[in-house]
């Protein structure tokens, strides 16, 4: 049974397997705070990181204020946004 976080977080069970997998307390509060059907239709749609240019990364980096993102490399900024 999963622990209750309270009513900021609907899906406790979802929020719990995230932060096992070693994920920060926010991004698994977003996650689990989505009906699963509305955000598997949202998916999809924006193109890789890797397609991206160094300065779209690193404006997307800064937008969620990333520490260190000015002496990162593209890879770097790849790895930092998908592990925030």
């Amino acid at each position: 049974m999963a622990k209750d976080h309270g009513p900021q977080i609907k899906d406790d069970e979802q929020y719990e397997s995230l932060r096992e997998e070693g994920m920060s307390k926010e991004k698994p509060a977003r996650i689990a705070n989505t009906e699963r059907e509305t955000a598997a239709r949202r998916g999809g749609k924006s193109p890789k990181y890797e397609a991206w240019t160094k300065d779209a990364l690193y404006d997307r980096a800064k937008e969620i204020d990333i520490e260190g993102r000015s002496k990162m490399s593209k890879g770097e900024l790849i790895d930092a946004l998908r592990n925030h």
